[in-house]
């Protein structure tokens, strides 16, 4: 009887550890685009997904938060494979309309911690058009722009250690051939959007990120500096006109900021 009992509970054990097995094999695709849509406040949709956790597709939709009737989705599928790349899980993702071959993400998840890698890349990572960021709502909705946004970087590490967020590395966010609806400007401009941080300056501490925007061409004229630092974000900047554009511009910069004489001032946190 005691060997019939303990081989019982050996198959119960079997089974149970298979039907796991099985489930975590087999988890479905909405279980990570559930965990995306948490993690970013419903503001990063991956809608209609289909397969698995570990081999999926969707369609990425920018949106304006919970309750927003602003969505905006990119043209096509996204495909992503989640393995094993040593200690490390490896998401690797495919976008014909806005993907450079393959994004490659590094997760490492540890006792109250997860460190986020973006290995260097050689040239842009992928440009999406600027057009999607109505999806999120005020102002983008309001401007409804116009233009391509390019990504590139050297590598960027971000990591939480016990609630502490640390960044470490640099990434550009080029936004070029900028326009918006509420111009008669064909172009307004061209700009990067430059973030990065340094872990080693805060070895024991929080390591927030620095937020570097200028403007590389174009008559409405953008700059500005912020940090992002505990989970918050703070930036300064103002807009204003080149010469001779003043006139053309004056609606736009009205919209945009907090008017102080020929300049808006822009301000967030």
């Amino acid at each position: 009887m005691k060997a019939g009992r303990a081989a019982w509970l050996w198959g119960l054990a079997g089974g149970a550890l298979g039907a796991a097995v099985a489930i975590v094999a087999w988890a479905p695709a909405a279980w990570l685009a559930g965990a995306v849509a948490s993690a970013t406040g419903d503001r990063l949709l991956l809608a209609d997904a289909e397969g698995t956790v570990w081999r999926g597709s969707a369609v990425p939709v920018l949106t304006g938060g919970s309750g927003s009737r602003d969505a905006s989705a990119l043209p096509g599928r996204m495909q992503w494979r989640l393995g094993l790349d040593g200690a490390a899980l490896a998401v690797r993702a495919r976008h014909a309309c806005c993907i450079n071959g393959e994004l490659r993400l590094l997760v490492r998840p540890g006792f109250g911690r997860l460190r986020v890698e973006l290995p260097p890349a050689q040239g842009a990572i992928g440009q999406w058009p600027a057009a999607w960021l109505a999806g999120l709502g005020t102002p983008w909705n309001t401007l409804q722009p116009s233009g391509s946004l390019q990504l590139s970087s050297p590598g960027l590490v971000v990591e939480n250690v016990q609630g502490r967020w640390r960044v470490d590395g640099r990434a550009e966010l080029a936004l070029n051939a900028f326009a918006s609806r509420l111009s008669t400007l064909d172009v307004l401009g061209s700009y990067t959007l430059v973030v990065a941080g340094d872990a080693a300056a805060a070895p024991t501490g929080e390591a927030g990120a620095t937020l570097d925007l200028a403007t590389t061409s174009g008559a409405l004229l953008l700059q500005g500096q912020g940090q992002w630092v505990a989970s918050k974000l703070r930036f300064n900047g103002q807009a204003s006109a080149a010469p001779g554009s003043e006139a053309v511009l004056n609606n736009l910069l009205n919209i945009i900021g907090r008017r102080q004489g020929a300049r808006s001032v822009i301000s967030i946190g």
